[in-house]
């Protein structure tokens, strides 16, 4: 990759995201009909590779049922608002009529709520009664804990999940967690994120992930980079984790998933991050405005209510349409946030691509005009992706 200098003796190498490239049609194209979008995560196989983010404002456990019925997964915050509150619902209700002023503030007051153990259980237990897996997530520091409550209440795949994650932790205020020690207790697959270099993607490999979270500050309620001032494209993100998935599995022959976390707001960024070497990809925004989704149409980022500096806010998105709608269509909306498989079905049809390992071999181009070429009539009445 190109590296330039900024400075005297200081380079920097170009990375990009998902505006900045375009997709490069084969010579072969196949029915979208018969295209394969299934993924492995450990046992499990989803034939939808859209996760929902573990959000407060996207999944709860009615959520989580839906989209596991809709042959996706959904992931329970396990230190949110399901797990503080045995109603949560009247505490959205008034984080709704809270001001944009007032939210993070009043969020801040929320979350310090303690967490009941009890409710960890009752919210597992709640998704299996559904009929689907049930995923949840939490931060290093309470994994240990949180994993054993989980997996004794029949949880199948946990994760664990940071602003950045990494096989080397230093602190003395508190316990670093052992991922290699974790993941050899623990009996279901564990996810491991975030991460966005090829150097931390395989340790956390070798520590014994079964998946990745990818993406550092992308998403659209999070202002992390705006705030410390880190991250990589997702693009480059993808494309350097999943080098490390490849190397990985050539030495081990352990395959482990890689998922793009945020960054993707319609279906072909869906499409560009599959390309890139995901092998499914985890959305919040999309998800926040499904009628099924617990926050109304509002989402907010997981460290939004972080008491000393918060790395989010609550956002506004609407609710455009059912869950089924936003997945499978029809789409009601002409900006590409809605039936987002068969987006990516029609775009694996048009590159050739029968599944989603020949769609990661898919020619990509660097276009960054690809976003404006010939859209002057929808940018000057600011409709479709032009808004």
């Amino acid at each position: 990759m190109a590296q330039f200098y900024i400075g005297v003796n200081r380079m920097a190498r170009r990375c990009y995201g998902f505006d900045e490239i375009a997709l490069v049609p084969g010579d072969v194209t196949v029915n979208p009909n018969e295209v394969d979008t299934s993924f492995r995560l450990g046992n499990n196989t989803f034939k939808v590779p859209i996760i929902a983010s573990a959000m407060d404002g996207v999944v709860d456990v009615r959520f989580a049922i839906a989209m596991g019925k809709l042959g996706g997964l959904a992931v329970l915050n396990l230190e949110g608002i399901q797990t503080r509150y045995e109603n949560p619902d009247k505490v959205v209700d008034e984080l709704m009529g809270a001001s944009p002023e007032e939210s993070t503030s009043l969020l801040q007051k929320i979350y310090k709520e303690p967490i009941k153990k009890e409710l960890i259980a009752k919210r597992i237990h709640e998704i299996k009664d559904g009929g689907v897996p049930a995923c949840v997530s939490a931060i290093p520091q309470r994994a240990e804990e949180f994993g054993r409550i989980s997996q004794q209440a029949g949880c199948d795949i946990f994760i664990v999940q940071s602003t950045v994650t990494t096989v080397k932790h230093i602190a003395t205020e508190y316990k670093c967690l052992d991922f290699k020690k974790f993941c050899k207790f623990m009996k279901i697959p564990v996810v491991i994120g975030n991460s966005v270099t090829y150097e931390v993607a395989y340790e956390l490999m070798k520590a014994g992930a079964s998946a990745l979270l990818i993406g550092i500050g992308p998403g659209t309620a999070c202002t992390t980079r705006g705030v410390l001032g880190i991250g990589v494209p997702q693009v480059t993100a993808t494309v350097d984790s999943a080098a490390a998935r490849d190397d990985f599995y050539k030495k081990t022959k352990k395959y482990v998933t890689i998922i793009t976390d945020g960054g993707m707001a319609r279906g072909g960024d869906i499409c560009k991050a599959i390309a890139s070497g995901a092998d499914a990809v985890m959305l919040g925004n999309a998800f926040a405005r499904a009628e099924e989704a617990p926050g109304r149409g509002y989402h907010w980022g997981m460290a939004t209510p972080h008491p000393n500096l918060p790395r989010g806010t609550r956002i506004h998105v609407g609710t455009t349409g059912t869950l089924s709608e936003i997945l499978y269509g029809p789409a009601k909306t002409d900006d590409g946030t809605q039936n987002l498989v068969g987006a990516l079905m029609t775009s694996m049809g048009n590159l050739g691509s029968s599944n989603i390992k020949q769609m990661q071999r898919t020619e990509i181009i660097i276009a960054p005009s690809i976003q404006t070429e010939g859209k002057v009539y929808q940018t000057a009445q600011r409709v479709g992706m032009r808004r």
